[in-house]
């Protein structure tokens, strides 16, 4: 059984190199939420030159749209959403020093070959734990676009967040090696 790696943000070049497709992490400090709508204003931001909604660089955005929270909750279920389809919005942000994404499914090859010139790393969030994964999520605050509700950019801090890195910053993608394993 592999150990698992614990992560501290911020998401460095170095600490992306030091990842592999299959190890098991746990991310503590601040991240990013983002879904279609925040990356097509984020790049069309980076388009005009106007100031982003958080630094770009060593960070990682989670693919989530969270549910209302419960009354005394910081954070309703936050279950991760699919990620191919921000893939024709992520390689400007991954080119601006995006380090991590968190979601669920396999990523465009223009994406992958995006993270391994750049040195960024994709993890998997398990679909349907989005309760549990609230757990990790000690704080939520909505920094931008917030008209978008459930897909406003909010900067969460968490504590010991699962993960499971499926694409490394050297191409290797347990969506590949995984499946092969199972061919007859």
């Amino acid at each position: 059984m592999r150990s698992i790696k614990k992560i501290e943000m911020p998401l460095t070049y170095e600490k992306v190199k030091g990842l592999k497709a299959g190890d098991m992490v746990e991310i503590t400090g601040v991240i990013y939420t983002g879904r279609d709508s925040a990356h097509k204003r984020m790049v069309q931001a980076l388009e005009k030159g106007d100031e982003m909604p958080f630094e770009l660089e060593d960070s990682i955005i989670y693919y989530v749209g969270p549910a209302p929270a419960k009354p005394g909750a910081v954070i309703g279920s936050a279950g991760p959403t699919t990620s191919y389809r921000m893939d024709d919005l992520t390689i400007p942000l991954i080119e601006t020093g995006l380090r991590g994404m968190i979601g669920k499914g396999t990523r465009s090859k223009k994406v992958i070959d995006s993270m391994v010139r750049h040195g960024a790393v994709y993890f998997a969030a398990i679909g349907g734990a989005g309760a549990l994964i609230a757990n990790s999520i000690k704080e939520a605050e909505v920094v931008a676009y917030g008209d978008l509700g459930t897909e406003a950019v909010r900067r969460l801090r968490v504590e010991g967040f699962p993960a499971v890195v499926a694409i490394d910053s050297y191409g290797g993608n347990i969506y590949d090696t995984e499946r092969e394993k199972y061919k007859r």
